[in-house]
């Protein structure tokens, strides 16, 4: 287990070092509620005293409500593998990294009219690239990360968070029956699949 400063220190020191002419690729998993976002926010107010960098949350790059809905496939199923176009964002993000791209293009969902707009993100070569999101250590694209991070955070503190965040669901009952059906299926999946825990560079423990 490590703390935010010691998180800090390894990026910056590993980032230092770093032999390839791309930007520093940072990957923070963590399941839904482990509290990614907070850690994320400390990291670049540090980070970006010393170099560019950029944010790139997953949760921003989801597809149409269609694609991951009332496919006939079980709900932690649509979830885990239609939430995101996964080939799309391997050549779009990760691989146009790694060919040190300058500018990408990526589309941004919209919510509230369930279409997406694409939008060029600046990455240059000098800058630290933090890419954010539950599933994050995915066999697709683990390779690519240069740095990966496991935020780890107790279930009961996590499934309290979530319940509290996602009013827009509906009622806690409406709340409560879509996460068994859909969210903590997936991530149950995901924790004996991959065993994030086993992958990442490191572990970053929140208690509260």
């Amino acid at each position: 287990m490590v703390e935010c400063d010691e998180l800090i220190n390894d990026i910056r020191t590993n980032f230092r070092n770093k032999s390839m002419k791309r930007p520093y690729l940072v990957g923070i998993d963590g399941l839904g509620g482990a509290g990614k976002t907070t850690l994320v926010h400390q990291l670049m107010s540090r980070l970006q005293k010393y170099c560019p960098v950029v944010i790139i949350r997953l949760d921003d790059h989801i597809v149409e409500r269609n694609k991951r809905y009332g496919t006939g496939r079980e709900e932690w199923y649509e979830y885990y593998y239609l939430q995101w176009d996964i080939s799309m964002l391997t050549e779009e993000l990760f691989m146009k990294i790694h060919e040190n791209c300058s500018c990408l293009t990526l589309p941004f969902y919209d919510k509230s009219n369930d279409t997406y707009t694409m939008k060029d993100i600046p990455t240059p070569t000098n800058s630290i690239v933090i890419i954010e999101g539950v599933f994050n250590q995915r066999i697709e694209w683990i390779g690519y990360y240069d740095f990966t991070v496991f935020v780890d955070c107790p279930r009961d503190i996590r499934y309290e968070r979530v319940l509290q965040r996602d009013t827009y669901i509906g009622s806690r009952e409406k709340i409560l029956d879509k996460y068994r059906k859909r969210y903590w299926l997936a991530e149950e999946h995901y924790l004996e699949v991959v065993k994030p825990e086993m992958t990442a560079d490191k572990i970053y423990r929140v208690n509260s």
